[in-house]
């Protein structure tokens, strides 16, 4: 017999996100149905506590206006949209794991890892990060894309900035897991300590010499990104770039 307290919810995408969130809640207890890009979704809010939209983020609005207004929350699981591309709705939400979800598997995996979610609107979503055992912090839409900005910096920027030490140490014929050993190492220890007092090197001793020597020895396409990151470190020391490096 079903759970008739447990939290209905009908997902629209089948990719990562929607794959990833259909096993966590469905391992939670929830009681869950996936619809497909290609379904009949004129009726979705009908029978269900939460419509949890997980599309690309230009398709949200088209998606939730397609949809008739009912009694069901609807949310998406955006992380750089505001709850106004849920009109017509009135029942609003947004849940975004601050979680990379590379396949359903995996990514149901850390959603239900005490994963943190940034949440806005009716308070289901309150009720989805519970069952799921997870960790919400509210996000105003005022602060939203500063949010989102924020997280591509330490995703998408950081998968950038290990493709740079990955192709350099491929030049070197060293294995890149020496490099993202030390990596794991000095994130362990921002977390612990912050980041001001973890830097060290040469931008933080304010040895621009051995800095000149760096970009001496990198390729044209290595030197700018290079810099970009020396610059930020310099800001982080308390200095500032030599005005013949920049």
């Amino acid at each position: 017999m079903a759970d008739e307290s447990a939290l209905q919810v009908r997902i629209l995408g089948a990719g990562r996100a929607g794959g990833s969130f259909a096993t966590a809640l469905g391992r939670s207890g929830a009681s869950v149905e996936v619809l497909a890009r290609e379904a009949d979704i004129a009726d979705a809010a009908a029978d269900v506590d939460l419509v949890l939209l997980c599309t690309p983020d230009d398709q949200i609005a088209p998606v939730a206006a397609a949809i008739r207004p009912g009694d069901a929350v609807i949310a998406h699981c955006s992380g750089s949209r505001t709850l106004d591309v849920l009109a017509p709705h009135s029942r609003r939400g947004s849940i975004h794991p601050l979680m990379s979800l590379p396949d359903a598997v995996t990514g149901s995996r850390r959603l239900l890892d005490r994963c943190r979610f940034a949440i806005a609107g009716d308070p289901i979503v309150e009720r989805v990060v519970d069952v799921l055992g997870g960790v919400g912090f509210s996000v105003v839409d005022a602060d939203r894309v500063r949010y989102h900005a924020t997280a591509s910096i330490a995703s998408n920027h950081l998968v950038a900035l290990c493709s740079e030490v990955e192709q350099l140490a491929d030049g070197l014929g060293i294995d890149p897991e020496a490099f993202w050993r030390l990596m794991r190492t000095t994130l362990d220890n921002v977390a612990e300590h912050g980041a001001r007092s973890q830097l060290t090197g040469p931008v933080a001793r304010g040895d621009w010499a051995t800095v000149e020597g760096h970009l001496a020895e990198l390729e044209v396409e290595h030197r700018a990104p290079y810099l970009a990151m020396a610059a930020v470190a310099a800001r982080l020391a308390g200095r500032e770039l030599p005005p013949h490096l920049t």
